[in-house]
């Protein structure tokens, strides 16, 4: 059991041992693109991304091997990627930390803490996903309900609000047709998902039977 956890690189990189850690990192690499992919959505060119990236970790890290120098140069010139970069998902980040981890096990020769490594990665990923833990969007919904201008929203809601929401807040109110009008935009967080329709009959009383909609809408952004 302990020599799993043994680095396969001594004193000097070989051939041999270069070789091996580069296919550990790529096939490990595409497991986690693979977990990347289910339940969810991504790019062509983030998958490959993903599945790469421990094996550029890899290389990265052996090429330093305690240089000092070589270190300071590596650790600015990937600074600079950051700035040519987009805003990614907590997913996506998440992915391409656990691919780095990875290629930093397999650089240093840590086979079997990589293996380990990943195989507790993608399981955690897939048994979250397929449970849905954090799923929010049951429950929660952006609803825009459109009201005459003689009516006064402030409180003509409350009660059916009351009954069926357990968390509801006015996002915005906006006036249209000419101002005779009012459109109202509330984040709202439903008790019970299966009497939506009941929730929004009730509404469509007390609005004129004007346009409602309630759309999926998450109360927190993907993005970090």
């Amino acid at each position: 059991m302990e020599k799993l956890f043994t680095p396969i690189i001594d004193s000097e990189l070989t051939a041999v041992t270069f070789i091996i850690c580069s296919l550990f990192s790529l096939f490990l690499g595409f497991l986690l693109a693979l977990s990347q992919l289910y339940k969810g959505k991504s790019t062509k060119s983030f998958s490959i991304t993903v599945a790469l990236l421990p094996l550029i970790v890899q290389v990265v890290i052996m090429l330093v091997n305690g240089n000092l120098g070589t270190g300071i140069a590596v650790a600015g010139a990937f600074s600079l990627v950051r700035f040519r970069s987009v805003p990614g998902s907590a997913k996506e980040i998440l992915s391409i930390f656990m691919a780095m981890a990875v290629g930093l096990a397999t650089g240093v020769g840590h086979i079997g803490v990589a293996t380990c490594l990943t195989i507790l990665l993608v399981s955690a990923v897939f048994l979250y996903s397929f449970f849905n833990f954090g799923d929010t969007t049951k429950t929660y919904r952006e609803l825009k309900i459109t009201v005459p201008e003689n009516l006064n929203y402030t409180d003509a809601f409350s009660e059916v609000f009351e009954e069926f929401t357990a968390l509801n807040s006015l996002k915005q109110v906006k006036t249209t047709n000419m101002g005779s009008l009012y459109k109202l935009t509330y984040n709202i967080k439903l008790k019970d998902s299966s009497k939506e329709r009941e929730f929004i009959d009730k509404l469509r009383v007390l609005n004129g039977n004007l346009e409602i909609s309630c759309n999926y809408s998450p109360t927190v952004t993907e993005e970090l």
